[in-house]
């Protein structure tokens, strides 16, 4: 009786979404019905999320990542895949998901005091019941009626907080719509909605509300809330004017309002499309029709959102926008649903913490690794009778041959912690020495030097084909699709990515040392260009730095587009490196005062010798010349760019469930996966759901957050 041949799925890309499609693919479960192969860019996985292992060991990012409580899937996979690989305490000093990711409660914003200074705003998360990603026999589920519920008792709360109430009230007891039709009515007749006491009432008759929504006069249930609004903005703006505490109180309770008025007035309890029925608008001018004040729209709080998703349209901070539904599903997940903390923190390099175990188990599964293979067209044959239209090709460039015709050894050890390397092991490639001196760039789009070519062929080499790569590389290698699937057009012309920068700095004093007067913590909505600061002394001891470091520090913010005429030219990623250099210098040398006063001598210049050099010849250098002991990038290759979330956008995206083309899917998070931001969490949900497309499994209610129907 011959054996069934196993189905061959060819994975192209290596990132988040593309290793989980892998991982779900080549489950024991599935009894090896699934034969899988990645094909990646270069030497490494991770895509967005790689890291690798410079001199003296130490990390380098494509940026700054941090984990939200709120990632279940993702955590879910990583708690899997520690699992399975089964790590020795005794050699290694990660061996369980708990060693590799630590809480961190604390968050912060930079904001503007009236007089024009600058101060920061810190807030410390309460630890939530659980972990994020714990298994449960029914998932966690979240409608909008649930996330309205929320909200209400989020603005309850902060209403009682400033009556300051220390004793709990007992929750309101379920009514009939009846009974609180009549409490509605009279509140409204008597101006019973004044004060802090009316206000907490109204806004206890407003939870019962949300529950008899769909039973309740709308109109009456907007001028409820219209009245409670307006009595809150006349409470707390006479309680505010000479306070920053309550005026940030009050920024935070207006958004919230407004949101709760956009749920109530758009229906969406009811709607079957849930916020996704609101994408069409822009986050703050939804908020601002539905209530908000424009302080509030302007300030911190909501800025830090459009910080953490570089949501500026080319690339241009004074062109803020993002899609209504996706920003507010993002705020509601990540405040209500967190379990653990509110941030979760790597204690190494990503690629370290969560590409190396991913990549260590999928070999052991048998996932086979085709590295330094640049995909350049995906061949596709159209609908002919009764064959479906399905992709026939992946054409490769060939970057470079491994020595003897072996399989490539990506990691490195760093102290018995598998890592990945800055750069190739140009010792195990043919030519190595010759591509090493001649500056081959293998995951640099501008360098298409290659060894050879390869091209896959449907039936011989492939029957099923997860498009993982980044949506910026899809136009120049998808261009058959585009040519005929108008879907695929609208994809590319519509939905938008941005280049964005980053920087490391290592310093042989503390945050503490420097002048700042908080906890360590991450922070955002300060100045551009590095809009974005973490403190990172976890990553201290993972390296290996001759001289002490006292402190890391991470940046990020978004990086102004190029033109087409700078992107067409040869040197355009070492020219936009040159930018992200002089960045950094003028940030030294102009801004970083106002966080680490005391990094400044005497005549307030920046003292540059607090840079530590990670070898004795780059630490010679001396001045300005010192930032080139450091670490920055630009990352301006199409599969770097980030995914924006613009309004009017979301449903040209293609999500992996799509059966248009009969033998592909799509994964990343570019695609529609039920969370349309970019972030670990989505490009996970992403390889998910491209997984369950080709084998049914996992089932859709596992996927936590997918609640489309």
């Amino acid at each position: 009786m011959a054996t069934e041949r196993p189905i061959r799925v060819a994975i192209v890309g290596g990132g988040c979404a593309g290793v989980t499609a892998a991982f779900e693919l080549s489950r024991p479960e599935h009894q090896g019905k699934y034969q899988v192969t990645v094909y990646q860019v270069g030497w490494r996985l991770g895509g967005k999320g790689a890291s690798g292992r410079g001199r003296a060991d130490r990390i380098e990012e494509h940026g700054l990542h941090l984990w939200f409580g709120f990632y279940e899937n993702a955590f879910r996979l990583m708690r899997e895949c520690y699992t399975e690989l089964g790590r020795d305490p005794q050699t290694c000093r990660m061996p369980d998901w708990q060693d590799a990711f630590k809480p961190d409660p604390f968050c912060g914003v930079m904001e503007r005091t009236p007089e024009g200074a600058w101060q920061p705003w810190i807030a410390q998360f309460p630890a939530m019941p659980g972990l994020p990603g714990d298994m449960e026999p029914a998932p966690p589920r979240w409608s909008v009626a649930d996330y309205l519920e929320r909200a209400i008792s989020l603005v309850t709360a902060l209403f009682k907080t400033l009556q300051n109430k220390a004793s709990e009230r007992s929750e309101p007891k379920r009514a009939s719509p009846a009974s609180v039709t009549a409490t509605m009515e009279q509140l409204l007749q008597y101006g019973s909605i004044a004060g802090l006491t009316g206000l907490i009432q109204a806004l206890e008759v407003l939870d019962q509300v949300a529950r008899l929504f769909p039973r309740l006069p709308s109109e009456l249930v907007l001028r409820f809330h219209k009245a409670i609004a307006d009595s809150a903005r006349a409470e707390i703006e006479r309680m505010t004017q000479q306070n920053g505490e309550l005026r940030r109180l009050w920024e935070v309770m207006d958004i919230v309002l407004a949101t709760i008025r956009g749920i109530i007035r758009h229906r969406l309890t009811l709607d079957p499309r849930g916020f996704d029925a609101i994408d069409e608008f822009e986050c703050r001018e939804w908020l601002v029709l539905n209530g908000a004040s424009e302080r509030s729209v302007r300030g911190s709080f909501l800025r830090a959102h459009y910080d953490l998703a570089f949501a500026y349209e080319d690339g241009d901070v004074t062109r803020p926008r993002m899609a209504a539904g996706q920003a507010v599903r993002a705020a509601l997940r990540a405040f209500f649903t967190y379990r653990g903390s509110f941030f979760w923190k790597m204690q190494a390099g990503m690629g370290d913490v969560v590409f190396a175990p991913f990549y260590e188990v999928l070999a052991r599964r048998g996932v086979k690794f085709e590295f330094f293979h640049r995909l350049r067209n995906v061949g596709v044959a159209p609908a002919r009778g009764s064959s479906a239209a399905h992709v026939e090709s992946l054409d490769f460039s060939v970057q470079a041959r491994v020595r003897g015709g072996r399989p490539y050894q990506p990691l490195v050890d760093v102290r018995g912690l598998p890592c990945w390397p800055a750069q190739p092991d140009w010792r195990q490639l043919i030519d190595g020495e010759r591509m090493r001196g001649e500056g081959v760039r293998f995951e640099s789009r501008w360098d298409t030097r290659a060894v050879g070519k390869k091209r896959l062929q449907v039936g011989k080499d492939f029957d099923l084909v997860v498009l993982a790569i980044g949506l910026g590389e899809v136009p120049h290698v998808c261009r058959e699709l585009i040519a005929q699937d108008e879907r695929w057009r609208n994809l590319v012309e519509r939905v938008k990515t941005v280049p964005t920068q980053a920087l490391q700095l290592w310093l042989s004093e503390d945050i503490q040392q420097l002048g700042w007067p908080g906890p360590s913590l991450n922070m955002s909505c300060y100045v551009e260009p590095f809009d974005t600061w973490a403190d990172m002394p976890q990553l201290i001891a993972e390296e290996s730095f001759q001289k002490p470091v006292r402190a890391i520090a991470y940046y990020c913010s978004v990086l102004r587009d190029g033109s087409p005429q700078e992107i067409a030219r040869a040197d355009y990623p070492e020219t936009r490196r040159r930018e992200v250099r002089q960045n950094a210098i003028q940030y030294l040398k102009r801004d970083v005062a106002t966080l680490w006063p005391r990094a400044l001598d005497a005549q307030a210049n920046f003292r540059w010798q607090l840079l530590v050099a990670p070898d004795e010849e780059t630490a010679k250098k001396s001045g300005e010349a010192r930032i080139d002991t450091q670490y920055w990038t630009a990352n301006v290759e199409p599969t770097d760019r980030y995914t924006l979330s613009l309004p009017g956008t979301q449903q040209h995206r293609i999500s992996p469930l799509d059966t248009t083309f009969d033998n592909l899917t799509v994964a990343g998070d570019w695609t529609s996966c039920g969370f349309n931001e970019g972030c670990v969490e989505a490009a996970v949900m992403s390889g998910r759901l491209a997984a369950h497309a080709l084998s049914r499994k996992p089932a859709l209610e596992d996927i936590v957050g997918f609640d489309h129907p």
